[in-house]
């Protein structure tokens, strides 16, 4: 996995034997078998690479469920590395023995289609095994079995003297324009790119690095000198229909700036969000993949976490919650998770719209709308409530799911459900008297437009009206009058199995790079706001003390979302680079965090662009206060949970609520009016002093959904 794991953690599945032959050369006590490439309890796909180090001078032997498999292991530095394979589904037995000494690795091989962590597979699931494109047009095929999986297979592709990726369908051929490229470690390579691709989890996987196929095929004990020895690993973005699909794309594996610096990349389809939104299966694939790669070619110095929006959602909650796949992460356009911040903000921009819009028609001005939302658009509103749409069970599915199997509450009660909550129904659980996805949702006790009553932009009869008519959403995403209520069961797992990122666990110990094209003053608006970083760290510094580990870069949208023509987005995966390479070779006692922080390089801190034709750096804190420079440039805005008064951290699913308060209220309301606001609130008002109902750190890293 990761060397932070390797003291404590075996690979799964069979251990290849080391023949009696083989001299140990191990430095210092043993035998010690250590997994390279999968927790013991989570190995796939029946084989797992395994060292073992043992004491000098000493032959070892080495069983597998009391077979011989010693001759499976090679000499490496002072330990012995193998592949060991053939493994029987459920517990193994590896054993190492040198004279009177002994030690025994329990692994459990899991299925290569899964689940292993994510719970029960979805149903239904369609296949795209024969839409998926490889690199020179043609299709994988239809799939093998009823788990879309396919034969893994290996294509090669260069880059040209013209600047294009072109498929190479002859290894044996050197084109006339292919161009030649220097990896970061200094060894000039033909851009020759190698792609496997297969499948694992249901998801198809690609790896990509810099090899030539005239030389012998790249293995954990024989690396060429095309790849750096460092792996990124790519994440896609959206949500929206993300559910019922093995998906047609991945993450990207074929970036030119990437692979010419000699990089390997990875990336699977469960790993683009608009194809699979549950970071936790996300979770399980890219588990799976890493394994798949650390077997196939050796444990990386260190894997990069790299994506933007939904690509953000997985690195920030797999680097949290299962600490060891990731080392450090570059996102881009963050959100803190799928669940809290942007949920809340879909699902208030919902409500508004329609109570502006059907509700209470010219009610409020344009300008009043967008004070109440805290936008810096008021299309915003508009185009976020759209957005809301991953709410909504039956809006929108793959195009791949037949109509035949989709939810309609009225034509198909008993379809599949299209949306976050159902899709994620494992954790959730489901409600036994509608079979539905419980609900980590609600708005109970928010006084939407607080802030903009207290600062004149509505009126108080408005700020009245407004709550007395928003409402919520039922199970179907349809307008109800009354608000909506969090099922209590499924807000305490969102909160106890990190579904809400709580950044106290894995993340407090991973560099952070949260690079960000300004996008909110966007002429329709957008969803991808300033505010949702600033969220992150906000509970990073709530749970480590600090957010020193996490780096702000900031400029404007020249170069597009999340793209390395960005010198910008190409200087922070070299400070990325500069920070792990210090942080791999940092042998010191202190803790893993005070590592991260030391490690840091000097010039690698919270920046931003001016937006001139040729930009200039600015190097300043950036702050949700919106000061210095980089604040008026690339200034933040509220959303309308935190016009209602929530805390930064934008965590809280269901409000503990108190007693109205005049000190709340920056105006004077007469009898009438405290009448009418006690029997809006009739339970009382959101207390976001306090934690919320059920709020909860996490149980621990690399929890199991059964």
């Amino acid at each position: 996995m990761t060397r932070r794991l390797r003291s404590t953690v075996v690979a799964a599945g069979v251990v290849a034997v080391l023949a009696s032959t083989v001299t140990a050369t191990a430095e210092g006590g043993g035998p010690r078998l250590v997994s390279l490439s999968a927790r013991p309890d989570l190995a796939t796909a029946g084989d797992v690479l395994v060292a073992a180090d043992v004491p000098p001078g000493k032959r070892v032997r080495i069983t597998l469920n009391g077979a011989d498999i010693t001759d499976s292991f090679r000499p490496a530095a002072h330990r012995l590395t193998g592949l060991v394979d053939h493994l029987r589904p459920g517990r193994n037995h590896i054993v190492a023995t040198a004279g009177n000494l002994r030690d025994q690795l329990v692994v459990t091989n899991h299925p290569a289609t899964g689940p292993v962590i994510s719970g029960p597979h979805q149903t239904p699931f369609a296949c795209t095994t024969d839409l998926f494109r490889l690199v020179d047009g043609s299709t994988l095929g239809a799939p093998l079995d009823d788990d879309c999986s396919i034969a893994t297979r290996v294509d090669y592709a260069y880059r040209s003297t013209d600047g294009r990726t072109k498929p190479l369908p002859d290894s044996t051929d050197r084109p006339g324009d292919l161009a030649w490229t220097t990896t970061s470690t200094g060894a000039t390579v033909p851009f020759l790119i190698r792609v496997e691709t297969g499948t694992l989890n249901r998801a198809i996987y690609q790896i990509s690095m810099l090899h030539d196929p005239a030389t012998d095929e790249p293995t954990f004990h024989r690396r060429g000198p095309g790849w750096n020895d460092r792996l990124i690993y790519t994440f896609g973005g959206g949500c929206r229909r993300g559910w019922y699909t093995q998906g047609t794309d991945t993450g990207g594996v074929l970036d030119p700036r990437m692979l010419g610096r000699g990089y390997a990349v990875a990336s699977a389809s469960l790993n683009v969000f608009g194809n699979n939104c549950n970071d936790l299966l996300a979770a399980e694939t890219m588990m799976m993949v890493k394994e798949r790669f650390v077997e196939r070619y050796g444990d990386p110095l260190f894997t990069i976490g790299w994506g933007s929006s939904g690509g953000a959602y997985q690195s920030h909650q797999i680097a949290d919650n299962y600490p060891g796949l990731l080392d450090g992460i570059v996102v881009g356009r963050s959100f803190p998770d799928v669940v809290s911040a942007t949920n809340f903000t879909l699902f208030d921009a919902r409500l508004l719209e329609h109570y502006f819009t059907e509700v209470a028609p010219g009610e409020f001005s344009q300008e009043a709308q967008r004070q109440v939302s805290g936008f810096l658009r008021w299309q915003s509103i508009g185009n976020l409530s759209d957005g809301a749409n991953r709410l909504d069970p039956d809006a929108e599915f793959p195009a791949e799911l037949p109509a035949a199997l989709r939810y309609d509450a009225e034509t198909n009660p008993g379809g599949a459900r299209g949306d976050v909550y159902d899709h994620t129904a494992n954790v959730f659980g489901r409600d036994p008297a509608t079979g539905f996805a419980r609900r980590p949702l609600d708005n109970v006790g928010v006084q939407y437009g607080l802030a903009a009553l207290n600062a004149g932009a509505i009126t108080t009869r408005q700020f009245l009206d407004l709550n007395e008519g928003i409402g919520g959403l039922d199970l179907d995403a349809r307008p109800t009058p009354h608000r909506t209520e969090a099922d209590p069961i499924a807000t305490r797992a969102a909160y106890r199995t990190g579904r809400i990122l709580s950044g106290g666990l894995g993340l407090a110990d991973v560099p952070i790079i949260d690079y960000r094209t300004y996008s909110e003053d966007a002429a329709n608006g957008d969803i991808h706001m300033t505010t949702h970083g600033f969220a992150t760290r906000a509970r990073l510094e709530a749970a480590n003390g600090d957010a020193d580990n996490q780096v702000f870069l900031v400029e404007d949208g020249r170069y597009g979302g999340f793209s390395l023509t960005s010198p910008v987005l190409r200087e922070a995966l070299s400070g990325m680079d500069q920070w792990l390479t210090g942080l791999a070779a940092d042998g010191s006692g202190r803790s893993a965090h005070q590592r991260v922080v030391r490690n840091k390089p000097a010039d690698l801190t919270d920046t931003c662009w001016s937006r001139d034709a040729q930009p200039r750096r600015i190097v300043q804190p950036i702050t949700v206060d919106n000061t210095g420079e980089c604040g008026r440039l690339y200034p933040a805005y509220a959303t309308p949970r935190l016009v209602a008064g929530a805390p930064l951290t934008d965590d809280v699913v269901a409000c503990r609520r108190k007693d109205i308060e005049r000190s709340d209220y920056l105006v004077d309301l007469t009898p009438a009016e405290w009448t009418r606001l006690r029997v809006i609130f009739p339970t009382g008002v959101c207390d976001w002093s306090k934690p919320g109902a059920g709020q909860q750190r996490p149980h621990g890293t690399w929890q199991v959904i059964a």
